[in-house]
């Protein structure tokens, strides 16, 4: 399928470059939305290729990723959808299934993502399974765990020291100079690789607005009044806005549910964006480490998602982190500090009237804590 730059308009071959010439992510450029009333039955044994008329990816590879719980988190007097049981143990695993499948589509046979883990670990794992090679970047000081996971899966490990923000520059060079990192030399030839990103690849998108046509199916065709997410490059956040938006023009739900972010407090550039306070603590919260980006690729998409749902989106201090860590393994859920920022957000939104009492929430647990342990 071709692709196309909604900015300013070029377009490409879908085996084109992976970003557009004036720098922006590139689209899909046709929406895959279908006609008709929703399924009175869904092969949930499909998983997220159950929704395989939205999706403008054929399966090529797979898990089994899809269907996460939905369970009551009632002392938060919201639903939670446990994304953090996954294959890898996080939702990148929806949009890991829908750009390696890509991948294979286009003929690679290695693709190179960056990552604070997590994403890392889940093109990395569907690498694997489709008997491909993949290069992960990540920090150096990334979670052991993580990064433990991600070489037992036969990947290439390159560990990058400095900033999250450095990571992702060290891979782009990689790929656009055929840097490698192990040499101070660079090749005169590009690398011949595929960059399988989480923050670029329009494929990865396509997965993880799956999670809204779960959500909605799994109510009964309904929508809740907000879904709250943590929001570092916003995958899961942006996902979210075209799977709700791609039910509501097919009629399959009567509205758009609020999207929230909750990001890192330090490293809060939608929360600055949008005039609020990106440090209401005065340091920086490295708890979160899932959601460290200072500089997301979809920046812009993410804050027109916000104006076009009422949204919002609020830095969490490090102690509020902590606090709903504890929390949440208390009642249950056993997960990584990131996912305790959205838990951590909801009062900040009650307290600015963005939530009210009676709303119907769904918050987004998005990562295991077996791999942060």
């Amino acid at each position: 399928m071709d692709l196309v730059c909604p900015d300013c308009g070029r377009t490409y071959p879908g085996d084109g470059p992976w970003r557009c010439q004036c720098g922006l992510p590139l689209e899909f450029a046709d929406r895959h939305v279908p006609d008709g009333e929703p399924p009175a039955t869904i092969d949930r044994d499909e998983g997220l290729w159950a929704f395989s008329e939205f999706l403008p990816v054929e399966r090529r590879v797979t898990l089994g990723e899809g269907w996460t719980p939905l369970v009551e988190g009632d002392e938060w007097g919201v639903q939670f959808k446990l994304e953090s049981v996954f294959p890898t143990g996080s939702f990148k695993d929806r949009g890991a299934a829908t750009t390696v499948s890509r991948a294979l589509e286009l003929g690679v046979d290695r693709v190179v993502e960056d990552s604070s883990g997590n994403a890392g670990l889940a093109i990395a794992t569907y690498a694997a399974r489709a008997g491909i090679d993949a290069e992960i970047f990540v920090p150096a000081e990334a979670k052991p765990g993580k990064l433990r996971a991600i070489e037992r899966t036969g990947a290439t490990l390159r560990r990058i020291a400095g900033t999250r923000q450095d990571v992702t520059d060290a891979c782009i060079e990689a790929i656009e100079s055929g840097a490698d990192e192990g040499s101070e030399e660079k090749t005169r030839e590009p690398v011949e690789a595929y960059y399988a990103s989480h923050a670029w690849d329009p494929a990865f998108l396509a997965g993880t607005a799956t999670v809204a046509f779960e959500i909605a199916a799994q109510r009964g065709w309904s929508a809740p009044d907000a879904f709250v997410t943590p929001l570092g490059h916003g995958t899961l956040f942006l996902g979210a806005y075209r799977g709700f938006r791609a039910l509501l023009e097919a009629g399959w739900i009567d509205s758009m549910p609020r999207l929230l972010g909750a990001q890192a407090a330090g490293v809060a550039p939608i929360v600055e964006a949008i005039g609020g306070d990106p440090d209401p603590a005065g340091e920086r919260n490295d708890a979160a480490d899932g959601i460290q980006i200072a500089e997301p690729a979809r920046n812009d998409q993410i804050i027109k998602a916000i104006e076009a749902t009422d949204g919002d989106a609020v830095a969490v201090p490090t102690a509020a982190t902590e606090r709903e860590h504890d929390r949440l393994a208390r009642a249950g859920f056993h997960v990584e500090p990131t996912c305790a920022t959205a838990t951590a957000a909801l009062e900040r939104f009650r307290e600015r009237g963005v939530i009210e009492d009676g709303d119907d929430i769904v918050t987004a647990l998005t990562g295991s804590g077996l791999k942060t342990s």
